[in-house]
């Protein structure tokens, strides 16, 4: 085996996080082709063989094996998302590298990002920079906050999306798959409690109802403390709460028929968008008035019916769903803030309340999963009517804004092969869009109404070329054209904010590669993307005349991924991810809070180097206190990523960080009791930053150290 790769930084080293990462980055080089030799070679007949199904993914609507897939994709597993203890989907995105995630810590503040690609601000509930689908039903990524309640698996799409997946994805997707009921009786409970007030109740049971029909209900229970405290009290600033629930009824006619039936409720309550002086101290703390955002409050629901019916050459799909949004939160500034920006101290709130009320439908006729031709069309409709209302307690001023959407989409794409070892994809998708919007502002006892109304008509689609080079591994080449509608803003507080911002065009390329080893025990695969868009989104903000604009500028995001997940034995599994995004801005963009955006700054929030590695192992004890089959169960999970941006204008960066978290359980007879440690290491993470005027600097830190306890028992 050669010697390790030695990979030199690309800057002069700042620190010893820098070091940390290249050294780390490194190791998973060497150790993903070290994995490679391992899976070529050929054991002695008396050795031990693994043998894995492959990884299967719905990401083209249909069930293929990942390593099929013309473009790069990360998959997480609800045995991952449970054990690294990833209780929304956040946290899982928080933990893909390629994926950066913005947020404020509120519920409906998630920013996120796919290859450096995404709103730089996001304008509002209706931009689709990335598409967020559950079990087939299009949602808000505002929704990121939602949580992983009794999920099959997440699948992160990467690259332009919206040939098939959504009508607007520019950057990407995100497929989650609930579990489905079965014929079987299964289920689960788990519980855990652990320092800052961190506590989960969860449990799940499905099987059969009668010959046909089969049922499952998941409910969890969930909070913590916030780790900003009030300063005028000493206690958290908030205690989150969530409670989610779904319930699934699945009919199966044995010829060829099934009907799945989803209802799911989610509600967060006290979750606060948080905004803090930095530095922030070792004891991060707020000035407000205790109890301030106790009336914050989301819920989400979801109604939905997928009918499918196999024909003899291919299956019809139909996806009827409606789904509901209402939000209710204070947000502002504390008296620590006001008294930097303004010089006196006091506290600065907003009240925002939203509603979105969503019906979609999606009709498609595609072919069998065991096809040698894969295909699929169909067409897509939906009616969104939502509202923004802002009630400023300060100075008295108050918005009310409705907004509607009908989008109307016809989609279909092939993969052909067009020779023996080559096959040719192709995908096309138009839409028609149109939004109308009203509102009324109202200040110092005057009011002005506002209406108007767009369409937009527009294209998406890829062309892909892959290439079997032997039977465990295939390369591939796509071009991707990504589009986001034009619309309105949602914090516009004059008609002077309120003008239309404008679509946002992607162009994007990527080769890559997928190996799978025969037996299923390595998984290795690489890509090299490069991603252009025009008239992206990035919302501006004045804090002298707390007016919102819309402003579009121009990136550019080019880099590299390669990850692996390596069963070495029956016992221990290694994997590894790392990934280089080089995202900048390409175009000026004035009216900007804390300056003009200048050609060449990098976009905000995402590092050039991220990195996960991984080591499961799960021992057998033996004999052990008498129990009955007794295992050991322990998960190391290291999360490290270098420095990015704070803002567009690039006015300093938020530090690299990392992240080691441990799962240590003891399993037996289908309980475990198990430890769990979250960032032992105390890294002092950012989850963003901002840069106000007067070099006044703001943000909102992570969560430092914590642990506990658990249990869970499958049956």
């Amino acid at each position: 085996m050669s010697a390790p790769l030695s990979i030199q930084p690309l800057r002069r080293p700042f620190g010893w996080r820098e070091n940390v990462l290249t050294q780390t980055l490194a190791l998973a080089l060497s150790s993903q082709m070290c994995a490679a030799y391992a899976a070529d070679y050929q054991p002695a007949a008396s050795a031990e063989v693994i043998e894995l199904a492959p990884l299967m993914v719905n990401a083209r609507l249909n069930e293929e094996s990942a390593k099929d897939i013309p473009f790069g994709l990360t998959v997480i597993d609800g045995q991952t998302l449970e054990t690294r203890r990833l209780r929304t989907l956040e946290d899982a995105l928080r933990t893909t590298p390629g994926v950066d995630v913005n947020s404020w810590g509120g519920a409906n503040d998630a920013n996120v990002r796919i290859r450096g690609v995404g709103s730089l601000n996001q304008m509002s509930m209706d931009d689709g920079s990335v598409v967020l689908n559950v079990d087939g039903v299009p949602m808000s990524v505002r929704n990121a906050a939602m949580a992983t309640l009794d999920v099959e698996q997440v699948e992160v799409l990467k690259g332009p999306q919206g040939t098939l997946l959504g009508r607007n994805s520019e950057a990407g997707a995100i497929n989650v798959t609930t579990r489905k009921p079965t014929r079987d009786l299964e289920g689960y409970v788990r519980g855990e409690v652990g320092s800052l007030g961190q506590f989960m109740t969860e449990g799940a049971v499905g099987g059969p109802l009668t010959d046909s029909l089969a049922g499952r209900i998941a409910v969890r229970r969930a909070g913590f403390d916030n780790w900003v405290d009030d300063q005028q009290d000493g206690d958290p600033l908030t205690q989150p709460r969530d409670l989610a629930l779904r319930g699934s009824l699945l009919w199966d006619n044995d010829q060829g028929t099934t009907g799945l039936l989803t209802a799911e409720r989610q509600r967060a309550d006290h979750y606060a968008g948080l905004e803090m002086l930095r530095p922030f101290g070792s004891r991060p703390s707020l000035d407000y008035t205790p109890g301030t955002f106790d009336g914050n409050q989301k819920t989400n629901e979801r109604y939905s019916f997928e009918l499918n019916h196999d024909l003899a050459q291919a299956r019809i799909t139909s996806i009827s769903a409606y789904t509901s949004t209402d939000f209710n939160a204070v947000k502002g500034y504390d008296r620590n803030i006001t008294e930097a920006l303004y010089g006196s101290p006091f506290e600065y709130l907003i009240e925002d309340s939203a509603q979105e009320r969503v019906w979609s439908q999606d009709l498609r006729l595609g072919s069998l999963a065991d096809a040698d031709v894969f295909w699929v069309t169909g067409v897509n409709l939906s009616r969104s009517e939502r509202s923004f209302d802002s009630d400023n307690f300060t100075n008295g001023a108050q918005q009310t804004r409705d907004f509607s959407t009908n989008s109307y989409a016809a989609y279909g794409e092939v993969t052909y092969p067009v020779a023996e070892d080559w096959k040719l994809t192709t995908g096309l998708r138009h839409t028609w869009d149109r939004k109308t919007y009203g509102a009324d502002y109202s200040s110092g006892g005057d009011t002005v109404g506002d209406n108007r109304r767009l369409q937009d008509n527009y294209s998406t689609g890829r062309v892909a070329l892959s290439y079997t080079l032997t039977p465990q591994t295939n390369l591939y080449a796509v071009l991707s054209r990504g589009y986001k509608s034009a619309g309105f803003n949602d914090y516009a507080t004059s008609v002077k904010d309120s003008e239309p911002y404008k679509a946002a065009k992607v162009s994007a390329v990527e080769v890559g590669f997928k190996h799978e080893s025969a037996e299923g025990a390595l998984s290795l695969e690489g890509a090299l993307f490069l991603t252009r868009v025009q008239d992206d989104h990035l919302l501006g903000y004045d804090f002298n005349t707390l007016a919102v604009s819309a402003v579009n500028a121009d990136t550019r995001s080019k880099g590299a991924e390669l990850s692996s997940t390596w069963h070495v034995t029956d016992e221990l599994t290694v994997g590894s991810a790392i990934s280089y995004t080089n995202a900048v801005v390409t175009s000026d963009a004035p009216g900007v809070s804390g300056g003009d955006v200048a050609t060449g700054s990098r976009v905000p929030d995402v590092p050039l180097w991220s990195g996960n590695f991984s080591v499961a192992w799960q021992k057998e004890l033996g004999a052990f206190l008498g129990l009955p089959a007794p295992r050991l169960n322990t998960l190391v999970n290291y999360r490290v990523q270098k420095n990015r941006p704070a803002d567009p204008q690039n006015h300093y960066d938020l530090k690299g960080y990392a992240k080691l978290d441990l799962h240590l359980g003891l399993e037996s007879d289908g309980s475990e009791v198990y430890l769990w440690g979250d960032n032992l290491l105390d890294a002092r993470y950012d989850l963003y930053g901002s840069y106000s005027t007067d070099q006044v600097l703001t943000g909102m830190p992570g969560r430092g150290r914590s642990a506990g306890v658990g249990y869970s028992y499958s049956f």
